[in-house]
């Protein structure tokens, strides 16, 4: 099919996940709509996960079935509904929800900005409607959760994760949307994301205990890292190696002050009232038909992303 023969310049068809299979396949405003969402539905294509279009609350959203019988959708903002062409929203919405367990109704990544000024952004929303990071968040949670089929492909099309080199670039300076690979900053992003999305005060403090503990903890072994690199710059034995010592000793010690004002932190989160509002409602119902939408706004101008 034509749609499909796009998606799929730079991959084998047979080392993708099958495309859906129901009538509106065929339908030219299914296959207009399959292609505005290629950027999102061919890498995750290539990880083995199968994926469909279907109408949401306000807009078109993608539909993944997981191996657990869970699903992902991947949207754009619903309510109020965003004026922007299909699959180039302001932001994207991935939760992962299952029809008989509201347990395991989780956020994995949110780039819609919120209009309070008042209110806490999350971290993705610096990104906004770029897909990648969106990419990198989910294949990152369901490799956590053992739900990836497969890992990225080496040959995608020009929108997928590009390969990651075998070893990091430790000392490549970042960018503002991607760069190198930075392990450590990620792990910390994706402990902040969970102790966002954490069900009760409990699950917080478990987290939180990753943070504080005093001997192994991140703030300990931060405060050891820094200790260790005033150590090195005496090795240089002259005076500006002598200063940065300095300077990193200093740091290491307000470091460690800060691990030992947060003492008790996590046993006074656990204690806390176990209260969190219900879920903004951000997806479609599990069953919600799919319907032919409105007429399409023209297909903006393809750029390089």
């Amino acid at each position: 099919m034509a749609a499909d023969d796009a998606n799929a310049t730079d991959a084998r068809a047979d080392q993708l996940a099958p495309l859906p299979d129901h009538r509106d396949v065929n339908m030219p405003w299914w296959q207009e709509l399959w292609r505005r969402h290629a950027h999102i539905t061919t890498p995750l294509r290539a990880r083995g996960l199968p994926c469909d279009i279907e109408f949401g609350l306000s807009a078109h959203i993608v539909r993944v079935p997981l191996p657990d019988d869970s699903y992902l959708i991947i949207s754009p903002p619903q309510e109020p509904a965003s004026d922007r062409p299909p699959g180039d929203p302001e932001g994207w919405v991935a939760t992962r929800e299952h029809p008989d367990d509201q347990r395991l109704f989780e956020v994995l990544y949110d780039s819609d900005p919120i209009d309070d000024p008042g209110a806490r952004q999350r971290p993705e929303v610096r990104h906004g409607g770029n897909a990648q990071p969106l990419i990198d968040a989910i294949e990152r949670r369901l490799t956590q959760l053992g739900l990836l089929p497969h890992p990225v492909l080496s040959r995608e099309s020009s929108h997928a994760h590009p390969a990651q080199p075998t070893s990091p670039a430790w000392n490549a300076p970042g960018t503002s949307d991607r760069g190198p690979v930075y392990v450590y900053g990620d792990a910390l992003r994706d402990l902040t994301d969970r102790l966002n999305g954490a069900e009760s005060h409990a699950d917080a403090a478990a987290l939180l205990h990753q943070i504080v503990e005093p001997t192994d903890g991140l703030l300990a072994q931060l405060g050891e890292f820094v200790e260790a690199a005033s150590e090195k710059a005496k090795e240089a034995e002259e005076d500006d190696g002598f200063d940065l010592s300095y300077d990193l000793a200093d740091a290491a010690a307000e470091i460690l002050s800060l691990g030992e004002a947060l003492h008790g932190a996590e046993d006074r989160m656990r204690a806390l009232t176990p209260l969190r509002p219900a879920p903004r409602e951000r997806s479609t119902p599990a069953h919600a038909p799919s319907v032919p939408p409105r007429a399409l706004p023209p297909a903006p101008p393809r750029h390089a992303r």
